[in-house]
């Protein structure tokens, strides 16, 4: 390869790649190395510089400094590359260990086969290159609505060319089904990762991810773009369905308007580039109730009850309304519940009046039984709102005065009777607990652990005494110990009888 050569190699690869011309250089240097060490013994180490003005280049064979005969990898007679330091000092006097010994030898000149190895290390050199400027280029545009040219489909994935030299890579699972792509097709999708692999593409775009959704919204409607109109949330089920929730940050403004654009025509554009996803744009509001109302849209909601204790909600609908609101294999309910994050139970008004009606049964029966009181006066609570004991102690006494039925001698007594089925709660609470709390033989009994102590406990295993009068089969079932280990548990607890069978002398 003449100078003249090399630096029209450079020119030429950094010009058509747009890659800088010094790592063009490296590569080149790297390329010659490779092809001259070939010429010399297996194991030597050829480093090769090329002057960037002139193209000249020089070639040394280089050796790594070692410390010690044991150090020469794969022994004295593998030493083509490194030195020891006593004979590296004899040839540089203030060189270190791990220091470079250089010698300058003749820069062949390559034939056929060396120049090939030389166009191997250039092109792959080149090829990391792009692929670092690839990487470099996309990193930041994680989360980005990215549009390309389908290139090829594959084993059910679609390789999307992006221009400049990129190309992504929408796998199997984060495409569309159903969805008829061809190559050529020019389609978008959104980046959710990018990653330097050493083949193929690097960049990795969904047409599934709700995000999706919310970032062509986003191309479709500019007050979304620019923040005046909010997409708080979405939903997706890929190709068939969504929706997403919207809220206006400007009280002129109606979102959902605005998102479906005059006759729809912002909503269809989504839409069709989404394989014709229906989206339902819903309103948000702060009420949770009210969002959910919502969100089942385009159902109609008749009651909703809400249990912050499981986070759901049950929903009740006309009979005609409950096949809309469930949805085709319960996709409506389904995305509904993915919008809100409540657990949405949907059913008919006739099913939801009477388990009702079984709650309500259910809390009179309690008032009744913890307060002694006659069913009437359960019934005034539980229409009242009242749904436990501990709310009537914790309710000011001047909301209890404010229900008709009820006078100041009422509500002493009610709250008096409330206070102690209270007490008498955490009394029967307190002596379950000691109950269950391991007796101290138990506790520090060889082979116990404190652990397995309370797990026995809990059992009415509470003493030694409890242990040694067990089978190794009754033990295996409370523990799940293995018979060879419940065996050693019972003789050590039984070990006290026998010390009383045979007292020492």
């Amino acid at each position: 390869m003449e100078n003249s050569e090399i630096l029209l190699v450079v020119d030429v690869v950094s010009n058509e790649k747009e890659i800088d011309k010094e790592i063009i250089f490296e590569a080149i240097e790297a390329a010659m190395a490779a092809a001259t060490a070939k010429r010399h013994e297996v194991g030597v180490d050829v480093k090769v510089r090329i002057d960037r003005t002139t193209g000249d280049y020089l070639t040394f064979r280089t050796w790594t400094v070692v410390e010690s005969d044991e150090e020469f990898e794969g022994g004295l007679e593998f030493s083509a590359s490194q030195i020891l330091l006593e004979d590296a000092r004899k040839i540089q006097s203030d060189i270190e260990v791990g220091g470079i010994i250089e010698e300058s030898i003749e820069s062949i000149v390559y034939g056929r086969i060396a120049a090939q190895t030389a166009k191997q290390v250039i092109v792959q050199k080149v090829r990391e290159a792009e692929r670092r400027k690839v990487v470099d280029a996309y990193q930041e545009r994680i989360g980005e609505l990215v549009t390309g040219i389908v290139k090829r489909a594959e084993r059910g994935q679609v390789i999307m060319d992006l221009g400049g030299n990129a190309e992504a890579i929408i796998p199997r699972d984060d495409m569309i089904p159903l969805e008829s792509i061809r190559s050529g097709d020019r389609i978008r999708g959104y980046l959710y990762a990018v990653r330097p692999e050493v083949k193929g593409p690097q960049l990795f775009v969904s047409r599934t991810m709700p995000e999706l959704l919310t970032e062509l919204f986003k191309l479709e409607v500019p007050e979304v773009s620019e923040g005046l109109i909010e997409i708080l949330k979405a939903a997706r089920d890929p190709g068939s369905r969504a929706k997403i929730a919207v809220r206006s940050n400007d009280p002129r403004l109606d979102p959902v308007g605005a998102c479906v654009g005059m006759r729809g025509s912002r909503v269809q554009a989504v839409s069709n580039e989404l394989n014709g996803e229906r989206v339902d744009i819903i309103l948000w509001n702060e009420n949770d109730a009210q969002f959910v109302i919502n969100a089942m849209s385009p159902a109609e909601v008749a009651s909703i009850v809400v249990d912050e204790d499981s986070h759901g909600m049950d929903i009740a609908v006309s009979t005609d309304n409950l096949s809309q609101a469930i949805g085709r294999g319960g996709q409506n309910v389904r995305l509904a519940t993915e919008l809100t994050g409540w657990n949405l139970n949907v059913m008919d008004i006739t099913d939801a009046e009477e388990k009702g009606e079984q709650e309500r049964k259910k809390i009179m029966d309690l008032f009744m039984q913890d307060l002694d009181v006659d069913e009437d006066v359960a019934s005034i609570l539980v229409q009242e709102g009242f749904a436990s004991v501990d709310e009537l102690v914790y309710v000011p006494a001047k909301e209890l005065l404010q229900i008709e039925e009820f006078d100041e001698g009422i509500v002493d007594e009610l709250r008096n009777r409330a206070r102690d089925a209270l007490l008498l709660q955490a009394i029967v609470s307190e002596e379950k607990l000691d109950q269950t709390v391991p007796s101290e033989d138990l506790l520090k009994m060889e082979g116990i652990d404190k652990e397995l102590a309370f797990q026995l406990a809990s059992k009415g295993v509470v003493t030694m005494e409890d242990l040694a009068e067990l089978s190794v089969d009754e033990l295996s079932e409370i523990a799940g110990l293995d018979p060879v280990k419940g065996g050693e548990l019972i003789m050590t607890a039984r070990a006290p009888w026998f010390e009383d069978e045979h007292p020492s002398e």
